[in-house]
């Protein structure tokens, strides 16, 4: 007997395919749908692009960016000090694919043009798919240019870098290089989120220029080609443009004291640093830096959002790759009725946090020419990055269980959005701060109430569960006694009906009602799948509808 026939122990079946390569914008039919019912259509032909090199290209490379993890390189082997950060290559090929395809700068290079933000938020929400790290760079460096604008001849120097569509990674003066990045460093180790409480301080020079002492716990990116710093200036907190390298070619005195090992968001550097006499350049008012800086926050809030509901879409696909060609018991996973009601509640989450992250986006967006929208902007940013990022860790884990033992190893794609999908909800304001944010803007502007309800209110009528959810948020806003302890209850409720509204706008019917029903009617649960399908036509159309705008099925296999 042959050796290797004698030691033949078993054949290998009934187990999936890899997921082949394929378009993630073409195959997202809800995505087409929501950057085009936010004014961002005439964008579809470069997210068409970009989303045949995520899913062809940059997949692959995220995988490897995160198994090849950034290392630092404080020293060069004569012990000068460097502080250097080492990425393997596929991190490079990731920004540099995000940059010059303007995942970082479309909106801004496309000012005054409806849907700008919109179709730049389709943009990170397929790079996002492939890998998530490399967002945290890209973001900071798409945000911060509202902060920038604070202090117009800054602006005028780094803005131009800001927008380049290329990248380059080489340690050189900004302005020997074709593209720039921008990090950020607001926290400190007795601080935190009280950023007021930082201890960091900034020294006025005869030239204007300011030098820093002091530390950051969380100085994110460090080889950013700048970072804009809090620190405390004998005026107040103020916002510091830090560039990484001088004019002369020199390293500025910013110390990496370490890289930091992190649950998820591996392929990105996070660094604790020193000010050692660090040049920085004032940003915006003496004592108002905390303000400056959250023209930055506000628009990195909106990628938190935006992110995590790309997680939820590529877990999604995940599952359902693996649910259509696995069978168990006789039967495909995918038409087990249970199963099929998870999936279908996953898929009816998935779509409600992208109909809400896109609105948001085009809040932004319409914000500079529209109050309404401004004061719409201000008030759903806070409520989005809190509900939906809360639910990004699990959703992913309920797409993992639909895979079992399998979705838990590392060799597939699942435990790297579920460690990535955590940090959403922790980068830029914990979900407490969100929701004090939300009390904060009701107090000190008026006006977002108003616009908010108006929303809310565009949906009255057209659902009983709705309704009465609609009538208790009213009457919850308009209690003011103990509204901050009962906060997290009240902003989820209303990112709940605000994510309801937006579908009865957006999607058939029979979707919204369904959502209402599984997320606000007396049959909700706690434990997903909140949806719960029966036999009735009705259903069997909704939970088809809920599969049916998934990838085509040839990508999966059988169905």
């Amino acid at each position: 007997m042959a050796v290797d026939a004698q030691f033949k122990t078993h054949e290998v079946q009934n187990q999936p395919e890899y997921m082949p390569p394929y378009n993630l914008w073409t195959s997202d039919y809800l995505l087409q749908q929501a950057i085009a019912q936010n004014g961002g259509e005439w964008g579809a032909d470069r997210l068409q692009r970009y989303g045949e090199l995520t899913g062809h290209t940059l997949m692959e490379q995220g995988d490897l960016a995160i198994r090849h993890t950034p290392e630092l390189r404080a020293f060069d082997r004569y012990g000068r000090r460097i502080d250097e950060v080492d990425f393997h290559p596929a991190y490079h090929t990731l920004m540099r694919s995000a940059m010059q395809n303007q995942v970082h700068s479309f909106s801004w290079n496309n000012q005054g043009k409806v849907g700008a933000h919109v179709v730049r938020a389709g943009l990170l929400y397929l790079h996002s798919q492939a890998d998530a790290g490399t967002c945290c760079p890209i973001t900071m460096t798409y945000a911060v240019v509202p902060a920038l604008q604070h202090s117009p001849e800054i602006a005028k120097e780094w803005v131009p870098w800001l927008l380049a569509a290329d990248y380059d990674e080489r340690t050189l003066p900004a302005d020997q290089k074709r593209a720039c990045t921008i990090g950020m460093g607001m926290t400190e180790k007795q601080g935190g989120s009280d950023v007021r409480a930082n201890t960091t301080q900034a020294t006025l020079q005869d030239d204007g220029s300011y030098r820093l002492v002091g530390h950051k716990f969380f100085f994110s990116a460090p080889m950013c080609d700048a970072h804009l710093v809090l620190a405390q200036t004998g005026q107040g907190v103020g916002c510091f443009l830090v560039p990484r390298v001088l004019p002369d070619g020199s390293v500025n005195a910013v110390r990496i004291q370490r890289l930091k090992d992190k649950l998820g968001d591996r392929s990105n550097a996070s660094s604790e640093v020193e000010f050692n006499g660090a040049l920085g350049y004032l940003v915006g008012q003496d004592g108002r830096g905390v303000a400056t800086i959250l023209d930055m926050v506000a628009l990195t809030r909106l990628d938190c959002i935006v992110g995590t509901a790309s997680l939820m879409r590529q877990a999604l696909v995940q599952a359902l790759n693996h649910t259509r060609q696995r069978s168990a018991f006789g039967r495909v996973l995918i038409d087990q009725p249970l199963m099929r009601n998870v999936l279908a509640d996953l898929a009816l989450e998935s779509e409600a946090a992208l109909a809400l992250s896109m609105r948001v986006a085009a809040a932004v967006d319409a914000a500079p020419r529209d109050e309404h929208e401004a004061a719409l902007a201000r008030i759903t940013t806070a409520i989005a990055k809190y509900y939906i990022c809360k639910r990004g860790p699990a959703v992913i884990n309920e797409a993992q269980e639909c895979l079992g033992g399998i979705g838990y190893v590392e060799e597939n794609i699942l435990p790297r959005l579920y460690r990535q999908a955590p940090l959403n909800s922790i980068w830029e304001g914990s979900g407490n701060v969100q929701c004090l944010d939300v009390l904060r803007a009701l107090r000190r502007e008026p006006e977002v109430r108003d616009a908010l309800f108006l929303e809310l209110q565009a949906a009255e009528g057209l659902n009983n569960d709705y309704d009465r959810q609609l009538a208790w948020l009213m009457r919850a806003f308009e209690n003011q006694e103990n509204l901050e302890a009962r906060s997290r209850l009240v902003v989820e409720r209303t990112a709940i009906a605000l994510q309801a509204a937006l579908l009865f706008k957006a999607a058939p019917r029979e979707i919204a009602h369904t959502f209402c029903r599984a997320r606000m009617g007396e049959e909700r649960g706690v434990i997903p799948p909140f949806l719960v399908l029966t036999r009735s036509r009705g259903q069997a159309a909704r939970a088809n509808f809920c599969l049916g705008v998934m990838p085509p099925r040839a990508i999966f296999g059988r169905s």
